[in-house]
């Protein structure tokens, strides 16, 4: 069978593409490439849990915001990724509330730049453990919700950095590094159980990550893009719809880079 294309990120999706009746969490979905997503996900059919931590009522107007605009239901979680027991307390919050979970979406994410000789205990734990430990508890704990259905589908944001490692970015690299071999051992693991767990590595991406950076560098990151631009969130949200749709029904395990060609 010949795959169709997805319909672009403003319309339904339909056929292959379509999510009607499942249930997604989306972890950092205040903005950025987690709203990218949760949108997404809910135009072609999902039922999304928005996550995030810091804007309860800012989270909670977009969830009501997406539900009228989409006529599926949408919800605002909040949960910090960085306190174990407050993911655990989201995981019982989706499963009193849907009975089920067809999709992850384990994208939240803490970015601290610093030169290895500057890196301080306290950044270094904060990011692995939003950025690689919460990974862990998400795949736990989405799994066992999704052994009691059908199975279901998983993809870890990871980044380019977690593939070629950047300069001024060890811990952020380490981190991003370890959720792809989580993906790589989960996918083996889940695999019996009907469960996909497949990655992305966005590279240069317009979100708030890119901001603080100074129009030199902004300008040198951009020179070293073939695609000659770089990425949009939207555009890393397609990829993820790919992979969670039945379109990759037999993907598994992999790593799908949304970088304009940068890792070349």
């Amino acid at each position: 069978m010949t795959a169709t294309l997805p319909p672009s990120s403003d319309h339904r999706a339909s056929g292959p593409w379509a999510l009607d009746g499942r249930v997604a969490l989306v972890t950092g979905a205040g903005r950025g490439i987690g709203w990218a997503t949760a949108r997404r996900l809910a135009l072609a059919g999902a039922r999304v849990v928005l996550n995030g931590h810091t804007d309860p009522e800012g989270l909670a107007a977009r969830a009501a915001a997406l539900e009228a605009e989409t006529g599926v239901r949408c919800l605002a979680l909040m949960a910090d990724m960085a306190r174990p027991a407050e993911i655990a307390g989201l995981y019982r919050a989706v499963h009193a509330t849907f009975g089920r979970l067809d999709i992850l979406v384990n994208n939240a994410g803490l970015l601290e730049d610093a030169r290895l000789g500057m890196i301080a205990d306290d950044s270094l734990e904060r990011v692995m453990q939003v950025n690689l430990h919460a990974g862990i508890r998400n795949v736990q704990l989405a799994a066992r919700l999704m052994r009691r259905g059908q199975g279901g589908a998983m993809v870890l944001v990871s980044s380019i950095v977690g593939v070629r490692g950047n300069a001024g970015q060890a811990v952020y690299a380490a981190s991003k590094a370890g959720l792809i071999g989580l993906v790589l051992s989960a996918a083996k693991e889940l695999g019996p159980d009907r469960i996909r767990v497949n990655a992305v590595a966005p590279g240069y991406i317009e979100t708030d990550m890119i901001r603080h950076l100074d129009a030199g560098t902004d300008a040198q990151r951009r020179a070293a893009i073939p695609l000659g631009r770089a990425g949009q969130a939207c555009e890393v949200a397609e990829a993820i719809l790919f992979l969670v749709s039945d379109q990759a029904a037999y993907v598994t395990g992999q790593v799908l880079g949304v970088d304009g060609g940068m890792i070349l």
